[in-house]
């Protein structure tokens, strides 16, 4: 037991620096979203309100605070890709979170190719390991306690097809840390890179 807390209500404030929020649940993977408009305007766009939330079907979801690009356009066509962002794409993801207009193509603002999907017609990032092609299953506005709505939506989608590296299966297990994926911290700028010395063994107990 710790013998001093620092203790706040988020209602009232934090009264920090930094919201610590953000830090504590992390590091948090990246939800690197490829989507397209009804027009076919490609966008791309890193959120790190992002997760796996199913086996079978697979689901995964991310957040989208406040009515983003993305979110309008997942609403418009119900299609997204995910892509792994990596240690070797970090800079062309940072390139991707800038505030641009909607007509703004990310692939080209962060020197990136867009590659046709299998299933859904929304394309993936070629440079990327591994890729998610979904369609969304809900779309979901979140609430307080109050039962008042903020402005943040919940997208889950079903993954259809997934695209790996063959590099990245060893004996047919996917090998976590080749893929160096980039995990995103507290604070203002800070990210984390997974590496093979943060892993150990644990299994679970019969």
């Amino acid at each position: 037991m710790q013998s001093e807390m620092y203790y706040y209500e988020p209602a009232q404030g934090h009264g920090l620096p930094h919201d610590p929020f953000n830090a504590i649940v992390g590091p948090r993977p990246i939800g690197w979203i490829s989507s397209h408009d009804a027009e076919g305007r490609l966008n791309l766009a890193p959120y790190s309100f992002f997760n796996a939330f199913n086996y079978t079907p697979p689901i995964i979801g991310f957040s989208s605070v406040g009515r983003k690009d993305s979110l309008n356009n997942i609403e418009a066509t119900g299609e997204f890709c995910w892509n792994l962002a990596t240690r070797s794409l970090a800079e062309a993801m940072n390139q991707s979170c800038a505030a641009v207009a909607p007509e703004v193509d990310e692939f080209a603002l962060s020197g990136l190719t867009p590659v046709a999907s299998r299933v859904v017609a929304v394309p993936r990032v070629e440079e990327s390991p591994v890729s998610f092609e979904c369609k969304v299953t809900q779309l979901i506005q979140l609430h307080g306690v109050d039962k008042v709505a903020v402005p943040t939506w919940l997208v889950l989608g079903e993954v259809v097809a997934v695209h790996i590296a063959k590099a990245l299966l060893v004996d047919g297990i996917y090998d976590t840390a080749a893929g160096e994926p980039i995990l995103r911290g507290g604070g203002p700028a800070d990210y984390f890179q997974l590496g093979r010395e943060a892993n150990f063994k644990m299994y679970r107990p019969k």
